[in-house]
């Protein structure tokens, strides 16, 4: 039987498999701090080299959490990883690739002190060809070296803490390896991405897919979409360059009648499977073939209105740090998981992914189970061309690797002007806010940008503002007329900055509120905790998450956005502690958060 999505729970990457065994590197390695940086000069990448390596870590835990095993959040900004592989070099016409998912924030990778690979960016993946490095039946050595500075404010870092120690909003760091990693063999001429883009007002889907490298012979290529057991399309065609791209008529979609039936949407998050065979178009012969899935959905705005398959759709998010209090930002498959189940038992119908490009597991799961996510770059903290090429490389990277999953709804390259502190008098942060969002817009034309949320509003599709008032009679007030539709505010300051940049005007954008809320129970004599207003009892919690929500359900808004999903560190304003318990009863929760709109 083909492989379908229901196949590919816990595949670190789970839109681009192949039915051969992927091998998990996970758990135990050989581990060192150098706060003196002298591993390279002392060779320590050498496979006779095992005395610095004096640790032991599991991976892919970072080294400041308990779960690694090392639970050491001092300032060490270089580490070094060893593990002794027995490998068997592949056979002739395959390549035996080792895959990283995630290390923060600068890595070089090493098989018997020979280099094979190097990557910059803390949360995008990279692999590593170790074909010609490979002695085959022999027991080869695998070192890695991350670096994470944590005083490089230009370095793109998210929620991670400068400071030994957390404070205010930001947390432990995540440092090194903290996403699986994995060893695949494949052909040799193979595809590395794979793109689908739905256009369901036009019946069809685009394909796009890249291979290893330019082909010497004619290629064909099969797609087949199938969704349960019937067959929507097949398509043939044939390619001579690296890159293809091509639609897929999908006549299914013509009848309006049977849209509903074959929609993805959070009530029913249906799955296309797909598969995408590579041949040899003169003789015939398979060179790659894997097994994928995506969405029919559109994603559109009007009038001031979201709208997921040309139909209008409140959203109702809460922020997601995606942090656990004994892995960080690192967390295995089953949470991943549980977390995904835990938002939409909640009511909500999606989560805005804050500060961190989250693993593709739980894209997977948001995928599967209905949760519409905003997917947010992490952010820099200082402006200048050092930041400004990193947030380029790095966020085209993670739009490549997760524009395929429909349950991403929305771009956030920005937030609160995190890496850009000044754009309304530095006219150089403003084209770079505005670059962003037209570079996003390039790479993926299909999802509404935002391009800064929160306030100091330029280029963009969703207008998200961040207000923090615990009264819900003044998110009536300032929300809840009709000329909020019009992009019309009564205040224009509700955050800690100007809401809109000079000579931004309202084009029918959808206002969001994507950011409020942050009540937190009164903190104990002497605990750590920041929020934005106390409460002391369940009952007084209650009332005022239903009265906010109400007064955001109830306004001009297109959505809410509550903060946060869960507790993190002493950010203690979750709906959900950090141990994942509710905190007020499942069924409280959820009638206060599908709370209809009126009228």
């Amino acid at each position: 039987m083909p492989l379908t999505h229901l196949d590919l729970a816990g595949h670190p990457r789970p839109q681009l498999v192949r039915e051969a065994d992927w091998h998990d590197l996970s758990g135990p390695w050989q581990f060192a701090f150098d706060d003196a940086d002298l591993g390279r000069s002392e060779r320590w990448m050498d496979p006779s080299v095992t005395a610095p390596y004096t640790d032991v870590v599991t991976v892919p835990y970072p080294p400041e959490s308990k779960a690694s095993g090392i639970a050491d959040s001092g300032h060490h900004p270089v580490l070094w990883y060893r593990r002794a592989l027995a490998l068997s070099a592949p056979a002739d016409g395959r390549r035996l690739l080792l895959h990283f998912g995630a290390v923060d924030y600068r890595a070089e990778v090493w098989l018997d002190g020979r280099l094979v690979g190097r990557h910059e960016g803390g949360h995008t993946g990279f692999s590593c060809d170790l074909t010609d490095a490979v002695r085959h039946g022999a027991e080869q050595v695998l070192v890695v070296r991350a670096e994470d500075q944590p005083l490089d404010a230009a370095q793109p870092r998210g929620k991670q803490d400068w400071r030994e120690r957390p404070h205010v909003i930001w947390y432990h760091r995540t440092s090194g390896i903290w996403q699986p990693v994995w060893l695949e063999e494949v052909p040799d001429q193979h595809l590395t991405t794979l793109h689908w883009t739905p256009d369901v007002a036009h019946a069809r889907v685009r394909c796009a897919l890249r291979l290893s490298r330019w082909p010497r012979r004619t290629l064909r290529t099969d797609v087949r979409l199938v969704l349960g057991d019937r067959v929507l399309a097949e398509q043939r065609v044939l390619a001579e360059d690296q890159e293809t791209v091509f639609d897929i008529a999908v006549p299914a979609l013509r009848h309006a009648q049977d849209l509903d039936a074959l929609l993805w949407s959070p009530e029913s998050p249906r799955l296309v499977d797909a598969t995408v065979v590579i041949t040899d178009a003169e003789d015939g012969h398979e060179i790659d073939r894997v097994t994928s899935y995506l969405g029919l959905r559109d994603i559109g705005w009007e009038d001031g209105g979201f709208q997921l398959n040309h139909k209008p759709c409140f959203l109702r998010l809460a922020l997601q740090q995606g942090y656990w209090p004994d892995s960080h930002l690192a967390a295995s498959a089953d949470e991943l998981r549980r977390d995904a189940e835990l938002a939409k038992e909640a009511g909500l119908n999606g989560l805005r992914v804050h500060q961190k490009l989250e693993d593709p597991r739980f894209l997977y799961w948001a995928d599967r189970l209905g949760l519409m996510l905003w997917a947010e770059m992490p952010s820099a903290f200082a402006f200048g061309t050092v930041t400004m090429e990193r947030v380029v490389r790095e966020w085209t990277e993670a739009i490549s690797r997760d524009l395929s999953h429909p349950s991403i709804v929305a771009w956030v390259p920005v937030n609160e002007s995190w890496s850009t502190p000044n754009p309304a008098l530095v006219p150089q942060q403003r084209h770079f806010i505005d670059s962003l969002y037209h570079l996003t817009k390039a790479l993926d034309p299909s999802r509404p940008a935002v391009s800064n949320d929160g306030w100091e509003i330029s280029a963009a599709d969703i207008w998200g503002v961040h207000d923090y008032t615990q009264q819900a009679s003044v998110l009536r007030e300032r929300y809840g007329h009709v000329s909020l539709r019009q992009g019309e505010f009564t205040d224009p300051w509700p955050g800690a900055k100007r809401l809109l940049l000079p000579g931004v005007l309202h084009q029918g954008q959808p206002v969001v509120l994507s950011e409020f809320g942050g009540t937190t129970f009164e903190p104990a004599e002497g605990e750590a905790w920041f929020g934005y207003d106390t409460v002391a009892t369940r009952e007084e919690y209650a009332e005022r998450l239903s009265s906010l929500v109400e007064a955001a359900v109830d306004s001009g808004l297109a959505g809410f956005c509550f903060t946060q999903f869960t507790d993190t560190e002493q950010e203690t304003n979750g709906l959900f502690t950090a141990d994942r318990t509710p905190k007020l009863p499942p069924a409280d929760l959820r009638a206060i958060l599908t709370r209809p709109r009126r009228g």
